[in-house]
């Protein structure tokens, strides 16, 4: 296949590096690539012999027109030239976009493709039993369970238990602390029934217990203090059961749980924090005849370390470790996110399959971190100044000041009484200038600026504040 690669005098020599070894022509049409017209496309194509051409990744321009006038398909091509040569390998199997820059669409088409064999997988699985339609162990995916704690005196339950099962939550777990009663048990469970997906209740309270057997399908979580007054009740109602150790044995419990009558047993040794036995306690953790309980969420909430590789290396434990259930929660500002994290981590290792490490999968949990470091060509210049200070004088916009904030994962703008209200910064920036709200240039810089470190915050799930640091 021979290729046209029109690129400019910048990325040249990354560009020609790149596609050594291809059947490629590399073609200087000026001084930058994304700047490159369809006409002036076409001008350099014609007669040229080619089966594709690639525009940088980073054109604007539609070529739509000059795939009619040449005769081939012209491709979107990476943002960076740097990873040019993966396009490169793949072109003659596969048809790249013509309108998305092409290590966007491989990246969307790798993790496409992971979430179908994810699905597959999960069809096709094993399980020890089904909860409401979920499988539990066997070669099925571990099940994220999320937890809602103090769920009595939670305002608005549903929302957040509806925003767990939205960040990929497969059970969600209702937690209730020794001030609940009955009544509230019932009522947080009404509030719930028609989610589509398992309710856990969390209490070793008997008498809560009892309150929720008409309503839940897991019980976390029975030891020997309440199997003697509970476990008939819960062999009666059918429930799956997580089991805990006391100041019996994990194995002692199982064994009462199993001798009142309960069939569906999750067994937990109990995961210990960081620093207060966590790799011991590990040692707890084998496979045997009934499927494990993985208590991430109590390493996670206990560790001053972002939650996203906490998450990711806490699931990798719990694969080693033959779960089939991972606890995690919420429930500090620190582990905001932590079910979104942990339901892809989990993904992350039931795709590993018989690969070595949980890499190159298609999914990842990078967030702000890269996989690779590009290295792009110098910025050719003459002339380099370095600028001074920012003037402590502030001049104000005759226009008035904006006020800027972030509600409910908007970007909110306030002027005079009006606020603009979205989701993207360079959306916001342009309305409040189209309604000529900004009339100096420093304060358009300004507005730029505080706008696009709110879609930042609103994007990493951090707070904001106007002037600050983010």
């Amino acid at each position: 296949m021979r290729v046209l690669l029109p690129t400019g005098m910048i990325a040249e020599k990354v560009v020609r590096k790149a596609s050594t070894g291809y059947d490629v022509d590399v073609v200087v049409i000026g001084k930058i690539a994304s700047f490159l017209t369809p006409e002036r496309l076409c001008a350099v194509a014609q007669g040229g012999g080619y089966d594709a051409i690639i525009v940088s990744g980073m054109c604007t321009a539609s070529f739509a027109a000059a795939e009619k006038i040449l005769g081939i398909p012209v491709y979107r091509g990476p943002r960076h030239a740097a990873d040019l040569r993966m396009m490169l390998s793949l072109l003659e199997t596969m048809e790249f976009s013509r309108t998305i820059p092409a290590d966007e669409f491989l990246t969307h088409m790798r993790e496409e493709e992971a979430i179908n064999r994810l699905k597959e997988k999960e069809e096709l699985a094993s399980c020890a039993f089904m909860v409401r339609g979920c499988r539990i162990g066997g070669t099925s995916r571990m099940k994220v369970l999320a937890e809602i704690m103090d769920a009595h005196r939670v305002p608005d339950v549903r929302a957040t238990a509806e925003r767990f099962l939205a960040a990929g939550a497969d059970i969600i777990d209702l937690g209730f602390g020794f001030d609940a009663t009955p009544a509230d048990v019932k009522r947080v469970f009404a509030t719930l029934r028609d989610l589509p997906v398992p309710l856990a209740a969390d209490t070793q309270d008997p008498t809560l217990i009892c309150a929720a057997l008409p309503y839940a399908d897991i019980i976390l979580s029975l030891q020997e203090e309440n199997i003697p007054y509970v476990g008939a009740a819960v062999a009666s109602a059918g429930v799956a059961v997580v089991v805990v150790p006391g100041d019996a044995s994990l194995a002692d419990n199982i064994r009462a749980a199993g001798a009142a009558g309960i069939s569906r047993i999750i067994a937990d040794p109990l995961l210990q924090p960081a620093g207060s036995g966590l790799v011991a306690s590990l040692s707890s953790f084998t496979k045997g005849e009934y499927p494990v309980f993985f208590g991430a969420g109590n390493v996670a909430e206990l560790i001053d370390a972002d939650s996203v590789g906490v998450n990711a290396l806490l699931a990798a434990m719990a694969h080693e470790c033959h779960a089939a259930v991972v606890f995690t929660s919420e429930h500090s500002d620190k582990t905001q996110g932590s079910v979104r994290e942990m339901r892809r981590a989990t993904e992350m290792m039931a795709l590993m399959g018989e690969r070595p490490y949980p890499k190159d999968l298609g999914l990842s949990l990078l967030c702000i971190k890269e996989k690779r470091r590009r290295h792009e060509p110098a910025i050719p210049r003459e002339i380099t100044l370095d600028v001074p200070p920012v003037p402590e004088e502030l001049i104000f916009d005759p226009q008035g000041n904006l006020r800027i904030g972030i509600e409910d994962g908007w970007i909110i703008a306030e002027h005079k009484g009006t606020a603009f209200r979205g989701k993207k910064w360079e959306e916001v920036f342009h309305a409040i200038l189209s309604d000529d709200r900004v009339s100096l240039m420093d304060q358009a810089a300004y507005l730029g600026k505080e706008l696009y470190k709110a879609e930042l915050a609103l994007h990493f799930g951090r707070s904001f504040e106007q002037d600050g640091e983010f």
